[in-house]
This record gives C-alpha cells, sequence and structure tokens, in this order.
C-alpha cells in the first residue's frame, strides 16, 4: 500500500483532494461571506453585473470579481442555486493550490517523498481544508499565486523557455491581483522573494533580471485593469469604497503585533509537527536538506511577520502562512520518518503525543460521539455507523503502526482520517441544525416589489434568491414610487419603519423569517442578524 501511495504521488494527491474537497459541499449552510459572494455572483448572471458588480442592487467594489466570475459562470451552468455548483470553484482552486504546491517543492528540492508530505500536509490542514470548501475568494488569490511562483522557479531553475516561463508567471500574478488585489502579492510572492533571496540568491543570474521585470510588469497590468475601468466607469461609488476599505485597515479588527504567532495551531492535526518544525536551531542539522530548509523556515515566518505589521487582523488571513509552513513541516516529517528509531525519549514524545492523540480520538470517536449527539442521530445513524467504523479502524491502526515505530504508516494513516471525516462523516454536521424557530425566507411568495430597512444579512438576501434593495443609507430615505409593496426589516429597525411609514401608508405585519441553523432564540450562539420581518406597505389615497 505505501510502495503504491509512493510511486502514484500524482494519483494520491489527486484522491486525497477530491474526497477531502469535493465531497458533500452542499452540506454546511451559507455563511456570511459566501452568502455576500454568491449573491454578486447571482446578480452577474441575472442582471449582467458583470464588470459593475453588486450585492443585493448596491454596488460592491470592496473585492476584484474573478472569483465571482468563475464562480457566476459554474452557477449558470449547474445551476445558481446549487451550492455544490457555487462552492466547486473554490473547491477546484484548492486542488490546484496543493497540486502546484507539490510541483513546486519537487522542482526546487528534487525530492518526490517530500513534495508528497508537503502536499498531503497542505490538503489536510485545517484552514486549508475550510477555505477549500467555501465560497471565499482567500483560496484563489493565493493558489493563483501559487501558481506564479511555480512558473518563477521555472523560470530561474531552467534555462530554456525563460520568456515563456515569465509570462505564465505573470499571468497568474495578475489572476491572482484580480481576486483579491495586492493580498497574495503581500503575504505570499514578497515572503517567498525575502526568502529565495537568504537561501537561493546565487541562482538568480542578470539574465532572470528582464524576465523577472516582464512577470511583475504583466501581473500588475492585469490585475489592477478592473480597478481602472470601476474607477472611471463609477467614480463615485469607487472612492466611497475604496476610503471605507482604507479606512478598515487601521481601525476594525485592530489587534496587536503578536496576535498571529500562535498560526501553527491553524494547521489542525499537524499542529505539534509544525511547531517543532520551526525550532530551526534544533532541526537545521538534521534535516537533509539544510539550505532548503532555511528556505521555507524564512518564507513561512516573513509572511508571519508582514501580516502581523498590519493593524486589521483576522484568524482567516493566516490561510496564506499554512503553504509555506506545509513546506516547513515535510522537513520534520522525513526526519521523523528517516530517523525515528534513533531518537531519544525527549524527541519521541511529541510524535507519541500528536499520533497517539490522533489514534485515541479515533477510537473513542463511536462512543463520544454518541453520547454528545445522541437524540441529534435520529436519520444520522448510517452515517455514524460508518464514520465510527472508519475512524475506530484508522485510529486502532494508527497506535499499532506508532507501537512498532513504522512512523511512515502512521503519518499516511493520519492524513486518511481527515479523508475518512469529509468522505464520510460530514454529513453529520447537518444533525447540529436544531433551531425550532426556523423558517427560511425562500418560502415567501409576492406579486410586488421587495425593498428593506435595516442593511439585511447577507444569508437572508441569498435564500430569498431575489434582491431586496435598501431604502434608508445613512440618513437619507428614498421611499418606493409604488402603491404597494413588501418590507424586510431587522429587529433593530422594527420601530424605525413605523416612524417612516406614520403617514399616508397602512403598515400590515405578515411574517418573522429566522434563518439560524444551529441556535434557538435565547441560546448564546443565537443571531438577531439573522432574523427579518416581513411587512407589506399600501398607500393610502
Amino acid at each position: 500500500m505505501i510502495e503504491a501511495i509512493e510511486r502514484n504521488p500524482v494519483k494520491t494527491i489527486l484522491f486525497v483532494c477530491a474526497a477531502i474537497f469535493l465531497a458533500h459541499l452542499d452540506v454546511i449552510y451559507v455563511n456570511i461571506m459566501e452568502a455576500r459572494n454568491f449573491v454578486a455572483a447571482r446578480e452577474m448572471v441575472t442582471q449582467g453585473n458583470w464588470l459593475l458588480t453588486t450585492m443585493n442592487d448596491f454596488p460592491r467594489y470592496e473585492k476584484p470579481p474573478l472569483p465571482t466570475w468563475l464562480t457566476a459562470i459554474s452557477g449558470a451552468i449547474f445551476g445558481i442555486h446549487n451550492l455544490f455548483a457555487l462552492r466547486l470553484p473554490a473547491a477546484l482552486m484548492a486542488i490546484l493550490l496543493v497540486f502546484f504546491l507539490y510541483k513546486s517543492v519537487k522542482l526546487l528540492l528534487d525530492n518526490e517523498k517530500v513534495s508528497l508530505y508537503a502536499a498531503l500536509v497542505l490538503s489536510t490542514s485545517f484552514y486549508i481544508v475550510f477555505s477549500g470548501r467555501n465560497g471565499q475568494w482567500d483560496i484563489f488569490t493565493h493558489s493563483f499565486m501559487v501558481v506564479s511562483i511555480y512558473f518563477l522557479l521555472k523560470m530561474i531553475k531552467q534555462n530554456e523557455q525563460k520568456w515563456m516561463n515569465a509570462i505564465l508567471a505573470g499571468l497568474f500574478f495578475g489572476c491572482s491581483f484580480l481576486s483579491k488585489g495586492p493580498v497574495s502579492l503581500y503575504v505570499l510572492w514578497l515572503p517567498f522573494l525575502i526568502a529565495f533571496g537568504v537561501a537561493y540568491r546565487n541562482e538568480f543570474k542578470k539574465k532572470h533580471i528582464l524576465p523577472f521585470v516582464a512577470h511583475v510588469v504583466i501581473g500588475l497590468i492585469i490585475g489592477v485593469s478592473w480597478f481602472v475601468y470601476v474607477r472611471y466607469a463609477d467614480p463615485k461609488s469607487f472612492l466611497d469604497i475604496a476610503s471605507e476599505e482604507a479606512g478598515n485597515w487601521t481601525s476594525y479588527n485592530v489587534r496587536p503585533f503578536y496576535y498571529y504567532w500562535s498560526f501553527f495551531t491553524q494547521s489542525g492535526i499537524w499542529t505539534i509537527p509544525a511547531f517543532v518544525g520551526l525550532l530551526y536551531p534544533y532541526l537545521k542539522n538534521k534535516v537533509f536538506n539544510k539550505k532548503s530548509y532555511l528556505f521555507s523556515f524564512v518564507w513561512t515566518i516573513a509572511a508571519v511577520v508582514l501580516l502581523s505589521v498590519i493593524p486589521e487582523k483576522k484568524s482567516r488571513y493566516l490561510m496564506p502562512v499554512l503553504i509555506p509552513l506545509a513546506l516547513n513541516t515535510s522537513f520534520y516529517i522525513e526526519y521523523v520518518i528517516r530517523c525515528f528509531a534513533d531518537f531519544k525519549k525527549t524527541e519521541k514524545f511529541p510524535v507519541y503525543f500528536n499520533f497517539g492523540l490522533i489514534g485515541l480520538i479515533g477510537i473513542a470517536f463511536p462512543i463520544i460521539g454518541f453520547f454528545f449527539l445522541n437524540e441529534k442521530l435520529h436519520g444520522f445513524y448510517l452515517v455514524f455507523i460508518c464514520s465510527s467504523i472508519a475512524l475506530f479502524s484508522l485510529g486502532a491502526a494508527i497506535f499499532y503502526f506508532l507501537l512498532k515505530k513504522k512512523i511512515k504508516h502512521v503519518f499516511y494513516l493520519t492524513c486518511f482520517f481527515i479523508v475518512s471525516i469529509l468522505l464520510i462523516g460530514f454529513p453529520l454536521a447537518k444533525s447540529f441544525n436544531s433551531n425550532t424557530s426556523f423558517n427560511n425566507i425562500d418560502t415567501l411568495q409576492t406579486n410586488f416589489p421587495l425593498y428593506s430597512i435595516g442593511e439585511p444579512a447577507p444569508e437572508m438576501i441569498w435564500h430569498l434568491g431575489y434582491a431586496a434593495p435598501e431604502i434608508m443609507r445613512g440618513e437619507q430615505i428614498e421611499i418606493p414610487m409604488e402603491n404597494e409593496f413588501g418590507i424586510l426589516v431587522t429587529t433593530a429597525n422594527k420601530e424605525k419603519i413605523k416612524r417612516i411609514f406614520a403617514d399616508n401608508y397602512s403598515l400590515t405585519f405578515k411574517e418573522t423569517f429566522d434563518i439560524n441553523y444551529t441556535a434557538s432564540p435565547g441560546e448564546s450562539a443565537y443571531k438577531d442578524r439573522l432574523v427579518s420581518h416581513y411587512y407589506i406597505v399600501k398607500k393610502i389615497n
């Protein structure tokens, strides 16, 4: 089995990635970031807003449109309300990311096994799994940048087709920019250049300067093209949104410099190996390639430092750090597999603790899962039984091979542990949908226009299926011209609607829509923003 895996690394990577990123894509409900993106994609298809992008009929220029275009095309082909179709482009981007990390590491190290280890660590890291199964745009910008970096490496390391590789590197650089602006340029490409300069500076020759400059120029021309178009097509909205976005970088979600320095925990099951892999003084003389290990270490740390100096911080911004971190961790994995029999007790402890804990979770899942889920298992017994068999078997096998000191087997079993969770057990997530007051707005039927007061949750507009333009922007109120129309009102604005339509209008409450999936009213996780109250407004003659 191990020989087959290592003899067919590409097939192994594609199988693991397909199981992790494509299975059960439509199980989890749509979150706030996805809803914004999916609504923008829907309005591209239904209203033709492909360049001047909108959300709920209001300009949405915060993010460039390439991921939205790809999502809209997928939705147009397979169904604009098909969750699998809308999440599919992000999932394919995650597979592209893992595959081109594998290709980049193989090109850099000429080591098939370490390239495979890095790809498998990346594909099973927690936040990569989350990003690849979620319709958010981070995975697009960083995937395109990794492809760009691969062609940049080819340009430097291979004499033939330097200009073709530079053009391709520039093309994907531009795609990255068109996915989320200069984000990946700053947190992935720039740290890569710093690390390459530290570890491989002698490989960059004078003959590489012009192709390198060309790839940057091509990338920037492609990347800024949409911004330039919108700046002249809708200058007021563009400048207002740009000003607000710039202000957020220094005033919104501001965190201290050290906020990101537990970044290795975002790798999930690889937290302990990732941490040990970052102990450079300990590991530098033990890895098989000291220069390459220095490169991966500097790439990782440079990315974290550059992220840390930005005042606005969110945990999801750490996702690109997991890319060089996967490579860095693979050096430690390779060392453990190669030398575990000769380890001292202190060196063996983190290995036994990390993989032993995973094995214990697998063995304990049938019992703990049954008591934890309890009555929620109704309708999910078959999924639970299959998950229990798979995880118990993998947990027992991990323990067996750990005791036999066959760490390579343990490593691959750990990867398939994550595969089993996503491929077999993931539908259990639906068992947590327990809101007793759930009332989806997709049941709303109207024969007249629908508007909103108080910005409705993006998830609400997504489930509604079409736009409900807001009539109140700041202090300005635009009363609809129709004699009869519907209004969606957030809980916080229930009194405001009565004042707005106090004269010459009748106001009739019809229904409350509640799209909280996992929490009922009164529970701490319950969100009022996911509630809308539906009124019918009639003009009195």
